[in-house]
This record gives C-alpha cells, sequence and structure tokens, in this order.
C-alpha cells in the first residue's frame, strides 16, 4: 500500500472512532480498537485532546496497556500511567521484552518500579538490569537480551536440533551468534546456512566472521546507519572487550530512524518530538514562549540596525520598500545550505576534512544565483522608481547576503555542534539573524553611501 493509502486509513480510522466515541457507543469503540495493532492504537490515543483520551484509555484492552504503553510517545505515556493503579501497571508489563520494559519503567512511580521487579524472576531482572545500565539513545538502551548462542566447533545438525528443542525463536531472528566459552562474540550464523548446507558441516565453517558486533556505546544514529550500510536484520552487541550483551532487531531501528526524523523536523520550530499536540494550552504556550522571546530578541537586533539608517529611508523611501527582498533572498539561500549541512553532519558525509571544498562549493552556487538574480531585481527596481542607482545598490546587497548567507549556513552547524547544542534547535534562528543584519547593514549602508 502507498502512503496515500496508508494515511487515509488512518484517518477513516481515527473518523470512525472520533464518532463511535461522540456516539457513546462503548462497545463499538471496544470494537475497533480490538482488531488493531498496539502502534495504531498509540496512535489514535495521541490523536484525542485531554479528557476523550482517558475514556479511550479505559476502553482499550488490560492485555494490550503494556506494549501501547512503549509506542505512545514520552508525555502521553506519563499522562496515562496517572490514570491507572499500582496493580494495573504491574500487570501491564508482564509479557514486555526487557528492551521495551525499560522504555517505560523509568516514567513509573518508585513504588511502582519496585513492585515490577519484585514480580519478575532473578532472570528477566537481571536483563532489564544490563539494559538500563545504558543511556536511553545507545544501542546497549535499544538491545534486547534474549539472544540465541552457539558454539563454532558443533555442527550444524547439533545447533538443527538445538533450535528444535526451544520450539520458537526469539522475533525478528535472522541469524543466531556465534561465542566461545567465555560469551565473546566471534561471528553470526545465518539461520539459511543452516538450512542449506551439509548437516555434518561445523559451524566455524559456514560462520560470518566479518559481520562486526556493535558496541553497547555506540549512538542510536550511529546504529541505524549500520544496519542501513549493511542491510542488517539483527546485530549483537557487545562491551570493549567483545563480549555478547544481546542484540538489536530492524522494529527498534525503525523506531530510531521515526524519532530522529520528528526532532529534525520539529527542533527547527523549538519544539519536541515528545510534546503531546493535544496538551493543555497553557502548557503548549509556556513552552513555545522561550522560543518566540528568542525570536523576537533577534527582531529587535534587525530593527536596531534598521533605526541606525532612520535619516536615509526618510529621504529615500525606496530602500524600505525594497528592505525585504534582500532579507528575504538572503534567508533563503542560507536555509538551503544550513539543511544542506545539518543533514550531512547527522550522515557523517560532512567533516573537517571536506568542509573547505563544500565552503568553496556553496560560496560559488551563490556568487552564481547572487549574480543571477540581482541582475533580475536590479532591473525590475530600476524601473520601478526609475532610479538606476537603486537597482545597483540593491543588486550589490544581493550578492554580498547571499555569499554570507552561505558562509553561515555551513559554520553555524559547525559551531553550533563543537559547543554541544545540536544545530537543528537552533541553527536556523541564528541564521535568520545573520543574514538579516547583514542584508539590512549593507543594503541600506550602501544606499547612505550612494544615494544621500
Amino acid at each position: 500500500m502507498n502512503e496515500a493509502g496508508i494515511t487515509q486509513t488512518a484517518e477513516s480510522r481515527l473518523e470512525r472512532l472520533s464518532q463511535a466515541m461522540d456516539s457513546g457507543a462503548a462497545g463499538q469503540v471496544r470494537h475497533l480498537l480490538v482488531n488493531l495493532h498496539a502502534s495504531e492504537i498509540a496512535d489514535l490515543l495521541e490523536s484525542f485532546p485531554h479528557g476523550p483520551r482517558e475514556i479511550l484509555w479505559e476502553l482499550v484492552d488490560p492485555g494490550d496497556h503494556g506494549e501501547v504503553l512503549t509506542h505512545v510517545n514520552d508525555e502521553v505515556r506519563v499522562g496515562l500511567i496517572k490514570e491507572m493503579e499500582t496493580h494495573d501497571l504491574v500487570a501491564a508489563t508482564e509479557g514486555l521484552d526487557p528492551d521495551d520494559l525499560a522504555d517505560i519503567i523509568t516514567d513509573f512511580p518508585a513504588k511502582v518500579s519496585r513492585e515490577v521487579l519484585r514480580a519478575m524472576d532473578k532472570q528477566d531482572r537481571q536483563r532489564l538490569e544490563a539494559v538500563l545500565h545504558y543511556p536511553e539513545d545507545t544501542a546497549g538502551g535499544l538491545m534486547n537480551v534474549d539472544v540465541v548462542t552457539v558454539r563454532a566447533d558443533v555442527t550444524l545438525d547439533v545447533v538443527f536440533r538445538y533450535l528444535r528443542m526451544r520450539g520458537e525463536l526469539p522475533k525478528n531472528t535472522d541469524k543466531l551468534f556465534v561465542v566461545d566459552r567465555n560469551d565473546h562474540y566471534r561471528g553470526a550464523l545465518e539461520l539459511t546456512q543452516i538450512l542449506t548446507n551439509e548437516s555434518e558441516q561445523l559451524v566455524a565453517a559456514v560462520m560470518d566472521r566479518d559481520l562486526p558486533g556493535i558496541p553497547a556505546s555506540l549512538p542510536d544514529d550511529e546504529v541505524a546507519k549500520q544496519f542501513e550500510n549493511l542491510d542488517l536484520v539483527s546485530a549483537a552487541v557487545v562491551t570493549e572487550d567483545n563480549k555478547l550483551l544481546g542484540r538489536i532487531t530492524i522494529d527498534d531501528v525503525v523506531d530510531v530512524i521515526r524519532e530522529d526524523a520528528d526532532h529534525s523536523l520539529l527542533s527547527m520550530a523549538g519544539l519536541d518530538e515528545e510534546d503531546d499536540t493535544f496538551a493543555p494550552v497553557l502548557k503548549s504556550a509556556r513552552r513555545r514562549a522561550l522560543w518566540l522571546g528568542i525570536n523576537l530578541f533577534t527582531a529587535f537586533l534587525a530593527s536596531w540596525v534598521i533605526g541606525n539608517f532612520q535619516a536615509t529611508i526618510e529621504q529615500v523611501v525606496a530602500l524600505a520598500v525594497l528592505m525585504p527582498i534582500v532579507a528575504s533572498m538572503g534567508g533563503i539561500a542560507g536555509s538551503q545550505t544550513l539543511i544542506i549541512v545539518i543533514r550531512g553532519l547527522a550522515l557523517g558525509q560532512i567533516g573537517s576534512s571536506n568542509a573547505r571544498w563544500l565552503m568553496y562549493k556553496e560560496l560559488a552556487v551563490s556568487v552564481l544565483n547572487g549574480v543571477g538574480w540581482a541582475l533580475v531585481v536590479a532591473v525590475i527596481s530600476a524601473l520601478w522608481f526609475q532610479n538606476n542607482s537603486i537597482g545597483l545598490i540593491i543588486a550589490a546587497a544581493l550578492i554580498v547576503n547571499l555569499m554570507c548567507a552561505a558562509l553561515a549556513g555551513l559554520s553555524i552547524p559547525f559551531m553550533l555542534k563543537r559547543m554541544n547544542i545540536d544545530p537543528a534547535l537552533a541553527g536556523s534562528v541564528i541564521l535568520t539573524t545573520v543574514t538579516d543584519v547583514v542584508g539590512f547593514l549593507v543594503f541600506l549602508g550602501l544606499g547612505t553611501i550612494f544615494l544621500l
């Protein structure tokens, strides 16, 4: 099904559920929910405001509560947890994989967390503690410790009989992990190798020794890159001395990719992907107030620059009319470079080794675009105001501002990254300030020099 079809299905599902909720048909709501995956129920919960959301949560099958909690965003999850009794929360965690449980248990009240840990057997508790030992946004925080391991010195027949004795395999198992007697990772054995090779063959003869383990401390975005580059379905997670800890599967990586995409988009507006879309008005207003305040400060800075040329503007009104063109063109050109650099940094395609080349390329692009569009704007402005000098001034200002915008768009992400600030969060605000200030300063400065 294409993306449009999926979107339409989600929209129609929300519409049907909303109608059932409005009519008070609890039985119909339960019927609609029972056939949905936990992630689909989570999407629906995030699509309702407070009040209806709590009613809908009560109609969700208690057996699905745990899975649903792992899929909703952090703020919605906290709100739902507050509505649940301790025994319901403990029951919701039953059957969850340790990596999924680790995602939600930190949001539980301390009393409930202790109850959950007490209800777990020793092995599951140790597995959970192994995942919680690592930050959430690392390979260790993503991993599941439910792995199937084999030794290199046994035959494929022994492995096959062992798997049949187990009866079932963990989800998304496409390979087994080969370890030595001290649980050090030595490679991977694809399930297809077990089925397509002679049963008398040793694991050592057909295992993949070149598939590296993923360090537990590796950031989750780097994990996603490895899965993309190597076309992985699952991968081993190892310690610094190559001891096997667990595995990461493709479903966890898809979640990382989606979260990173949401983060990149929302951060540029100063928002958080974990915010509740239907949060109360005052809470949302407080969050956005800070970002608006920062933008207001930068706007006053640009206005201060304009104010210094008040006498020039009073005498040559055409400058005031044309000012937005200079700032807007610089802002768009700078944003193009900024987005390219932020993306390149995120994908590991841009670094100190090729930054200089990229700078020359972006400057060349800015000069070409600057000269081309400057000629267009110069002709239009000269004809509009019957003044060739104004046309030449705005042309010069456009070329200078586009070049400065390219330099700013390239350098700002590097500077912010060096300061441990997310470029996607603050880059656009700083860039807008630079292009506005430089554009106004050059345009009005040239106007003061040549028109007065």
